[in-house]
């Protein structure tokens, strides 16, 4: 009985064993090293087995979860009430992310873009050879330039716009280029241009340049090879005995040299003259404009030696055959398409500019291009450089005609001088230069100053110039007055290649950074005022009104309650009742800058402005009721889409 109870237990307990757990196996990695021979532990050992009493588990009877059979499994999924809410989830899922795609896609397409580099800004025109001479020899060069950079920066420039340095015989000043490739000597060498470029990169300015793809010396390798019929040059110029025979010509190669300059650094190019890129093939003779309507600035070095039939001179004629051909704008837009292969990188736009001096309103605008063809960033727009008899209907009437021509979502500029124009001060007097930078900065769209007009310089005197040199455009090109040392602080040689004008000892740069009062102060003020405030930079523009005298206008934002109201005048001294001209103006207002900076920071009663002859005001209040809300305002407000602004939204981006 015993053996056999014995060998029951012992069913009993291989029974109880069960199978082994691989997962939970534990100390797999036993080596024999372990065991110590000589330990008690190596020697003969004596098994125990604890008998489980009743109704306690066997630890090794509880295994893991295997988890649910396949069968199983499909039988349950398939069931309604977890395939249908699984079907919906999934549909859900998928119908939000194409929602989110969509969403997206619109936003992009109807949101405006910000503002670029050249529409940050105001651009600073410099005419090289007049800036600042660095060796000595009486001629502006790059270095001079490079080392007047400091100065730059402290107008708040963003964009320096340096005209012609190409190899040239000078002949005009500009477009005699010998080679589109080669600094002029002059100016110094490829080294000191590409030196130029890092310096204004490393000043967080850009950089444009002069391109004349029309014109270029009688000394060009082109011309060159044209004269002696060789090849594709045989019809790069218009000779008198050309013939069309053989069909339609190739203009020359431009876009290598637009290339060649992109990939100097170059960030963007005023294109010039390209009015003037094709010719009609009959080679007629244009017929010969009356007397009186030659520009005034050409009449004056020409009214001595003029016969009343004889032609002298190209103003002369009326150019109906040799500018603004059918086609150019094909050539265009070929440029556009070239500079676009230089703009993919983020923050490297290049920018095209536009100079067509003497076309109509109508004709310049087309430079912008079409809709969904892209032309130049800008026609410059030197109207205002033009003006001689400034009044407020005058003024008006400039910028009324560029806001109400420019195509829609373009960007405009404003100029108030330049190489070939009468400088602002000689052109309409001392007093109005200060009201004149306060308009272009104050307006909507992109600033432009031409090299001294920041301290008001004048034009040279005629008598004081080599009658050597062509004077049409000449006075407007004396060197920059830099202090009130031997040659205006312009150059430390002996001579200068033009004089320097006769007042540079009271209107210079260092003269008038320490007066207070000063237009170098004024315009250093207003560019500041211009880069801070996102109602000038990109703001609403809503027209008020204007007389012989003055002309009023106000800048606002949607999302800020501030309103600067321009009050400026071109006439006579004036007193102005703004509080019956606008309806929810405050009885009295800050006045923010003044051409009279005695009165800046001051308040003005609003029933009674008196304004002198030439002076401006910004004046600053406080509404909610921003005019381009009112009805009455509808067609008198003003916004680009370039600013940020959304016309399916109706919004205007204020964080932009």
């Amino acid at each position: 009985m015993a053996e056999d109870k014995s060998k029951r237990d012992s069913i009993g307990l291989k029974a109880k064993e069960g199978q082994t757990n691989n997962g939970f196996v534990q100390n797999e990695d036993i080596l024999e090293t372990d065991l110590d021979p000589s330990s008690p532990a190596a020697g003969p050992q004596h098994n125990t087995v604890d008998i489980l009493g009743p109704g306690e588990p066997d630890v090794k009877d509880v295994r893991p979860y295997a988890g649910m059979p396949k069968e199983v499994l499909f039988q349950f999924s398939g069931q309604a009430r977890y395939r249908i809410p699984r079907e919906v989830l999934f549909w859900l899922t998928v119908a939000s992310v194409l929602l989110l795609i969509a969403a997206t896609i619109a936003i992009i397409a109807i949101s405006p873009k910000c503002l670029d580099w050249w529409q940050a800004g105001p651009m600073y025109q410099i005419y090289p050879r007049s800036f600042r001479d660095s060796n000595k020899d009486g001629d502006g060069d790059l270095k001079g330039i490079q080392d007047k950079l400091d100065y730059i920066t402290t107008l708040n420039i963003k964009t320096v716009w340096i005209t012609s340095f190409y190899k040239s015989s000078l002949k005009d000043f500009r477009h005699a280029v010998e080679d589109f490739r080669e600094i002029d000597p002059i100016f110094g060498t490829m080294k000191d241009f590409e030196n130029l470029v890092a310096a204004i990169h490393d000043k967080g300015l850009k950089l444009i340049i002069d391109f004349i793809p029309n014109h270029t010396s009688d000394k060009h390798a082109w011309f060159q090879w044209s004269r002696n019929r060789t090849g594709k040059y045989t019809d790069y110029y218009i000779w008198h005995d050309c013939n069309y025979e053989n069909g339609t010509t190739i203009p020359p190669n431009n876009w290598e040299i637009i290339q060649f300059w992109l990939s100097k650094g170059v960030d963007g190019f005023s294109f010039n003259a390209l009015q003037y890129l094709l010719e009609a093939k009959h080679l007629r003779d244009e017929a010969q404009v009356n007397k009186t309507q030659i520009p005034s600035i050409i009449f004056f070095s020409l009214r001595h030696h003029l016969p009343e039939d004889t032609v002298t001179h190209y103003s002369q004629l009326h150019h109906d055959f040799t500018t603004t051909q059918v086609g150019m704008h094909d050539i265009v837009r070929s440029f556009r398409q070239t500079m676009n292969q230089y703009s993919r990188e983020p923050g490297r736009y290049r920018f095209m500019g536009t100079e067509a001096h003497g076309e109509s309103i109508t004709e310049t605008m087309v430079y912008y291009g079409l809709p969904f063809i892209q032309e130049a960033d800008f026609p410059f727009n030197s109207y205002l450089s033009k003006l001689d008899k400034p009044s407020g209907n005058s003024v008006s009437e400039v910028i009324t005609s560029w806001l109400e021509n420019m195509p829609e979502g373009k960007w405009p500029n404003w100029m108030t001088g330049g190489p070939d124009n009468v400088r602002l001060t000689s052109r309409l007097g001392e007093k109005y230069v200060n009201v004149m930078n306060m308009l272009v900065f104050t307006l909507p769209g992109t600033p432009i100053t031409y090299y001294g007009e920041e301290i008001g310089m004048r034009n040279i005197l005629a008598a004081n110039v080599n009658e050597n040199y062509d004077t049409g455009t000449l006075f407007s090109k004396s060197p920059m007055q830099w202090d009130n040392s031997s040659n205006a602080g312009f150059s430390e040689g002996n001579h200068t290649w033009l004089p320097t004008g006769s007042d540079y000892h009271t209107v210079n740069v260092d003269v008038q950074k320490t007066q207070p009062r000063s237009a170098l102060k004024l315009y250093q003020e207003l560019s500041l005022l211009h880069a801070n405030e996102l109602l000038l930079s990109r703001g609403w523009f809503c027209y008020l009104r204007n007389d012989n005298h003055s002309i009023m206008y106000t800048r606002e934002l949607d999302g800020i309650n501030k309103v600067f109201l321009m009050v400026l005048n071109f006439g006579e001294s004036s007193l102005l009742n703004l509080k019956e001209m606008i309806s929810n103006i405050p009885t009295r207002v800050r006045i923010r800058l003044s051409t009279n900076s005695a009165y800046s920071g001051r308040e003005v009663d609003t029933h009674a402005v008196t304004l002198a002859s030439g002076e401006g005001l910004i004046l600053e209040y406080n509404t909610r009721n921003l005019l381009h809300r009112q009805t009455a305002f509808k067609d008198r407000c003003f916004v680009s889409n370039r600013a940020c602004y959304s016309r399916v939204l109706n919004i205007l981006y204020s964080l932009c």
